[in-house]
């Protein structure tokens, strides 16, 4: 069995280039979120010359929608949503120095591109089991377009959250491997 890493959120762009395709990571520490609409905004704001909402070096954005936290909880479910509708917008951010992504699905040509001239990591979160990974969220606080309901930029304080590395700084991705691997059986 393959060993698990942990890894802080802070230490992620730093350490990005000891994590291959395939591993298995938990990580810790601070992550936002962000969809489509809160990604439009920052792109926005970055045409306008604008400072973004939240720190971009060395981030984590995770691309989940919270639903509204149950009583006694700091969050509700949140599973990942579709990567692939923020490839648009990752090889800016990720010029600008994100460290990471987590997500599920592929990613287009671009954004591995982009991962690897700047030593980032797109890390894929279990799909349809948001319930379970709330488990992990520790706390939830609301940091920009509140307007947005369950798509506003949440800083989230996740622990040991589980998560598989997609793409690499070596340019490895997960899915093309797994197509390889099928089609040779």
């Amino acid at each position: 069995m393959a060993e698990i890493k942990k890894v802080l959120s802070s230490e992620l762009k730093a350490r990005s280039g000891e994590f291959r395709c395939g591993d298995k990571i938990l990580l810790s520490g601070t992550v936002y979120t962000a969809r489509d609409a809160a990604h439009k905004r920052f792109n926005t704001l970055l045409d306008e010359g604008k400072e973004l909402p939240i720190p971009i070096k060395g981030s984590v954005i995770y691309y989940a929608g919270p639903t509204p936290a149950p009583e006694g909880k700091p969050i509700g479910s949140c599973g990942p949503t579709t990567s692939g509708r923020m490839d648009r917008f990752a090889p800016r951010l990720l010029d600008l120095g994100l460290g990471g992504m987590i997500g599920k699905g592929e990613r287009n040509i671009d954004v591995r591109d982009a991962i690897v001239r700047n030593k980032a990591l797109y890390l894929c979160s279990i799909g349809g089991a948001g319930a379970l990974a709330y488990k992990c969220i520790k706390s939830c606080e609301v940091v920009a377009f509140d307007d947005l309901g369950c798509e506003s930029v949440k800083k989230l304080n996740v622990e040991n959250f589980p998560l598989v590395v997609a793409d690499d700084v070596y340019g490895g991705d997960i899915f093309h491997i797994g197509r390889q691997k099928f089609c040779s059986l």
